[in-house]
């Protein structure tokens, strides 16, 4: 039984080429960010092109659970009337985060310094996945946690009675924890300083500075030094999100696989700091192309054009890349198996700890598809059987994990034989219209009667 309801099984088959134009979804980490930064605003912030993926629908009602006036307009326009940074109130209810990581850390970061308690919880996914590494710095603020063992959820945050600013160098390398610590610097007096050592996505920085906080980046001995200066008054904005690249990343490579394919997906966020699947995807050969480079709202975006490509060879993909493709991991070991030689992945623990260890899921898969795959706690290996090469021919364990359920669906697309997801229903977290924009390309899937 999944956490959304009863299992949903999905079929993929081999069949044609996929062609046509891939409109995928609003950028997600973007989504979650501005409707939280919106709410914590003085008056009204505007969004255009909001993913509205049960994660960041369950982001939008925390925020109106906090106070803040979060209204559809329809066609992924929102508004948030916000509340002014330490305007939130205490909810009345438990906040329900979904399947969203990301949601309920930034959500944690969010509330951490004002003088009330917050419970979080989430579906059977999210409460098995480990809080403590963002309510250990948040305690820096006077925050503290009470919840299961382990740091999991259902966990209630009391924030800070009087925070104070913190200064927290990240152990490992996460958007999600430099967020979480940043948000909750907004309401600190003086300056909140995070250090990581391996740069990661920079969305939370730069949007924190088109609302008009105070944020500095320099690099030091330490590492790369992120200094926020509390208490600001954040200025309503009007934001459309670019398309998200971790969306994008399966019609791409999908595409890439499948004989014949020529799709082009336009308007993806290119930010340096997400980027490092389609850099990775074409030093192993791949033909994807970058057409009309522009910049829109601050983030790098163009149109991304993903064609067959039968001759990728295996590379070791640098470890010092993880954090700018930690979610694409599991779409890129499908496309390792159908290159010819071994595709290394190391320094990607993270993996570990996503909706599900996704090295684990990826791998039992893959195996079971007839693809050779090594792994320790840190890395794995894939050894590709060249194009067209996956026998395929299988059913796979989605784990409750979207990105695990959709790689596998895109392994189908050009496995001999069929790939079944036991469960398709978590792709709605992140990707809801994952099946009928496939469809739409020309991949072939079918449910069980």
């Amino acid at each position: 039984m999944s956490g959304h309801g009863a299992p949903q099984p999905l079929t993929a088959h081999r069949g044609g080429p996929l062609t046509g134009t891939a409109q995928v979804p609003g950028d997600k980490s973007i989504s979650h960010r501005a409707l939280i930064l919106g709410a914590m605003a003085v008056g009204e912030t505007k969004i255009a092109g909001l993913l509205e993926g049960r994660d960041v629908l369950d982001t939008g009602r925390a925020m109106t659970a906090l106070g803040a006036d979060v209204v559809s307009h329809g066609a992924g326009r929102w508004s948030v009337h916000g509340v002014g940074v330490g305007g939130f109130a205490e909810p009345e209810t438990v906040i329900d985060c979904g399947n969203s990581g990301t949601g309920v850390r930034l959500l944690m970061g969010a509330v951490a310094t004002h003088d009330f308690a917050t419970t979080f919880t989430g579906d059977a996914s999210l409460n098995g996945r480990p809080m403590g590494r963002v309510t250990d710095p948040l305690a820096l603020f006077g925050a503290r946690a009470v919840g299961r063992s382990g740091g999991r959820l259902p966990l209630t945050l009391v924030g800070a009675a009087s925070p104070v600013p913190a200064r927290y160098a990240t152990p490992v390398p996460s958007a999600q924890v430099k967020s979480a610590v940043l948000l909750a610097g907004l309401n600190a007096p003086g300056e909140t300083v995070v250090i990581e050592r391996e740069a990661t996505r920079d969305h939370s920085e730069r949007m924190l500075a088109g609302f008009g906080a105070t944020v500095t980046t320099e690099a030091s001995r330490e590492g790369r030094m992120i200094t926020l200066q509390g208490r600001p008054e954040l200025v309503p904005q009007e934001i459309t999100v670019p398309r998200d690249p971790s969306s994008a990343a399966f019609p791409v490579c999908a595409a890439l696989i499948v004989e014949g394919s020529d799709v082009l997906v336009p308007n993806i966020g290119l930010n340096p700091t997400r980027a490092g699947l389609f850099e990775t995807l074409r030093e192993m050969g791949a033909d994807l192309t970058y057409e009309s480079p522009r910049v829109e709202g601050g983030e790098p975006v163009a149109d991304l054009r993903a064609r067959f490509s039968p001759d990728m060879k295996g590379i070791e993909v640098p470890p010092g890349r993880a954090a700018s493709m930690i979610d694409e991991y599991p779409i890129l070991s499908v496309v390792a198996a159908f290159a010819e030689g071994v595709t290394g992945m190391p320094g990607v623990a993270e993996l570990r700890v996503k909706e599900s260890d996704r090295i684990d899921a990826m791998a039992t898969g893959l195996r079971a598809s007839g693809v050779t795959v090594e792994d320790g706690p840190d890395w794995w290996r894939v050894t590709g059987r060249g194009p067209a090469g996956v026998p395929g021919g299988t059913t796979v364990a989605a784990r409750l994990d979207h990105r695990v359920a959709m790689s596998f669906l895109c392994l189908g697309l050009a496995a001999r034989d069929r790939v079944t997801v036991d469960d398709a229903g978590p792709i709605a977290t992140s990707f809801p219209a994952f099946e009928p924009l496939m469809r739409d390309l020309g991949a072939r899937f079918t449910r069980p009667e």
